[in-house]
């Protein structure tokens, strides 16, 4: 895919992260995620595995364009968070620990996110 401005032609690759939670709909807490790269699948420890990554998003399913109720950490801070287990994830499985990479990997993850209550499966 390329986008042109002006004079000059960015490649734009595609993100080499998947994440995925396993549940839809209702009961978002009762799932976990699914992190792959390139197709290869990524073990994350049991407690990260089962929880919400913290990622900034609006996750009322009432107010979903609200932004009063908006949560969680932008871009920048999330990475600056989550840098050393991230780190150490990547250097587990040979995933270059660059700046583009951790970017790519909160992006793959924050399309994914959720927070306890945010599909309205407990009310």
């Amino acid at each position: 895919m390329h986008n042109i401005i002006g004079e000059v032609t960015l490649h734009i690759m595609p993100n080499p992260f998947t994440a995925r939670w396993t549940a839809k709909g209702s009961g978002l807490c009762l799932a976990h995620w699914e992190l792959f790269y390139l197709g290869q699948q990524l073990e994350i420890d049991l407690e990260r595995k089962q929880n919400d990554m913290g990622t900034y998003a609006i996750y009322s399913f009432i107010f979903p364009d609200d932004d009063i109720y908006a949560e969680g950490l932008p871009e920048d801070a999330w990475i600056i968070e989550n840098k050393d287990w991230l780190t150490s994830l990547f250097t587990t499985y040979n995933i270059p620990s660059d700046e583009t990479h951790l970017r790519l990997f909160y992006q793959a993850v924050n399309r994914n996110d959720w927070r306890c209550g945010s599909c309205g499966g407990c009310i």
